[in-house]
């Protein structure tokens, strides 16, 4: 018997709310094939949530849409009107929860109070991008893995199966956690250098971003190399020729690269003349956006569209995932002028892979999702919920107000991440699909889908081996569509702790190696109960493991 990762019967219990968070709809047979997109570009604003995309169009037009504003818990709060400023936002739109194992997602409590999406377990960008990439949660700081322990397919590696190119892009460096969700599998995210050592040995066709060890972050030449990301020998074997991957780091290198100055077959990593990111961390006051020179290091519009240029010219397809992460560092730093500018480069480089689409390939081959792994900073409308630097305040939702290149009036909440839903715009190949996976209804985002529901699409219906991928956005016959019973109903009580993923790890492993089938799948279950108290079961994570043990 062959499991689909959107399984749910059969294998474990689990609250409504934890359901429909989940994503979870009814059994498609793995062995079925269904037609998907060609080509995936998975663009992800790292902690960009709804705020910061208001803040932004805010600043380039004096409106936006998205803005809240009500008093806490009343059943008519809805977003307010405005007008789409991206070119993004005339795709189709949901909204994506975020949570990582062993949490969850109240739409009605999201609006009660202003506490609630900084409470409990909340996700980091290696749990989220894991869940991304593989459509497995797990528990944060682990990357490509199970909390158990165990190696997860990604997109990447899936593609690589089907015989496309893969690569991953991002404005921070290439071992951080996001493009490492889609090339590596570490149990700690922090081990940077290891993550890239893997990185280097695998099938991947490319990779570009941030990180040089040569570099400061203001562009300057380092006295000593600052070998934070690769390890020095690593790194000589890379830039020296020793590897099958070309190695490029000068701006023009990268400009002739979009320029269409590719060769298929290559495999290309290339890493900017700068530190740990390309513009965030440069010095400066930034009193307001661009007030600070920019580094003389290429953008991310320009990576985007060489890195398409490359990857497309594969004729069975690519997937590849584009990340502005430093709108995240923006995020934790409470930094309004340095995430305007981060969001308008993520912006831009969107409008790049449009651009690329609708000249180089079609919708109907193409998929372009542009979304976040997670919200930080918990930016909304000021005033609304008394701070250290502002006492008083109106206890209620404020939307932000702001004149066209001008910072508008916001407020920051958090130094954190949150469990905020962050918006998921959508357009081609396989968009009905995504839309017939949405997990429930949000009183003022509407529909939202699971941070693990396109991979499991990828998996369960698009790439299976042996599967056709061209097509329409015409929904696959068989895609299940949401039943009633997966509305949420109840949060899920999941006790606020994290576990130690070692132990579930020894403890299932041992029990399946000497025992039968049932039995492993007890201990997966016992495992579990480990970390969560038996009160919320994540059925992907058992779907795995009975996969893992020979359940199929």
């Amino acid at each position: 018997m062959t499991l689909s990762r959107f399984a749910t019967s059969a294998v474990a219990v689990v609250t409504s709310a934890s359901v429909a968070a989940l994503g979870m709809s009814p059994a498609v047979a793995a062995e079925d094939t269904h037609t998907g997109p060609k080509n995936i570009i998975y663009m992800i604003g790292d902690g960009m949530g709804y705020g910061h995309l208001a803040l932004t169009n805010l600043y380039e037009t004096g409106q936006s849409k998205y803005l809240v504003d009500g008093d806490f818990g009343d059943e008519e709060l809805k977003e307010k009107d405005g007008e789409p400023v991206q070119s993004y936002e005339e795709f189709n739109r949901l909204s994506m929860a975020t949570f990582p194992m062993g949490g969850s997602y109240d739409p009605e409590q999201a609006w009660k109070t202003h506490e609630y999406v900084t409470e409990g377990k909340i996700t980091d960008s290696a749990a989220a991008g894991t869940a991304m990439a593989t459509g497995v949660k797990t528990n944060n700081r682990i990357l490509g893995m199970s909390h158990y322990g165990m190696k997860e397919e990604n997109m990447s590696e899936r593609a690589k199966k089907q015989g496309k190119s893969a690569g991953v892009v991002s404005s921070v460096a290439y071992s951080e956690a996001t493009p490492a969700a889609w090339a590596a599998h570490n149990m700690d995210r922090d081990k940077l250098q290891d993550i890239t050592k893997e990185m280097l040995g695998s099938d991947l066709d490319l990779v570009m971003a941030a990180g040089h060890p040569f570099y400061n972050n203001d562009h300057e030449k380092l006295d000593t190399p600052d070998y934070s990301f690769i390890y020095e020998d690593d790194y000589a074997k890379l830039s020296e020729g020793q590897t099958d991957w070309t190695y490029f780091e000068s701006n023009d290198d990268f400009q002739k690269m979009a320029g269409g100055d590719v060769e298929p077959g290559t495999k290309y990593w290339g890493i900017a003349q700068v530190g740990s990111t390309l513009q965030n961390s440069r010095t400066g006051e930034a009193e307001a956006p661009y007030s600070d020179k920019l580094n003389d290091v290429v953008d991310l519009p320009t990576m985007t569209t060489g890195a398409l240029n490359a990857l497309g010219q594969d004729d069975d397809g690519f997937s590849v995932m584009i990340e502005g992460g430093a709108i995240d560092w923006a995020g934790h730093g409470n930094n309004p002028v340095r995430d305007i500018e981060e969001t308008q480069d993520f912006n831009k480089a969107v409008d790049a892979a449009i651009e690329w689409v609708e000249k180089n390939s079609s919708w109907e081959d193409t998929l372009l999702i542009v979304t976040a792994d997670h919200e930080t900073g918990y930016l909304s409308g000021a005033n609304e919920v008394p701070t250290d630097k502002n006492p008083e305040a109106d206890n209620k939702f404020n939307a932000m107000v702001g004149a066209k290149e001008e910072v508008g009036r916001h407020g920051w909440y958090s130094g954190q991440h949150t469990n905020q839903l962050v918006p998921f715009f959508f357009k081609g190949a396989g968009s009905a699909d995504i839309k017939a996976h949405a997990a429930g209804t949000d009183p003022v985002r509407g529909d939202f889908i699971d941070n693990t529901t396109v991979a499991n699409l990828v998996f369960d219906q698009w790439w299976t081996e042996g599967a056709t991928a061209s097509g329409d956005e015409s929904p696959s016959e068989e895609a299940p569509k949401p039943s009633e019973d997966e509305k949420p109903s109840e949060p899920s009580k999941t006790p606020k702790h994290d576990g130690e993923a070692g132990s579930s790890t020894n403890f299932g492993a041992g029990v399946a190696a000497g025992m039968g089938i049932l039995a492993a799948v007890v201990a997966a279950l016992a495992a579990l109960a480990q970390q969560t108290g038996l009160v919320s079961i994540n059925p992907q994570a058992l779907v795995h493991l009975a996969q893992k043990v020979g359940l199929r």
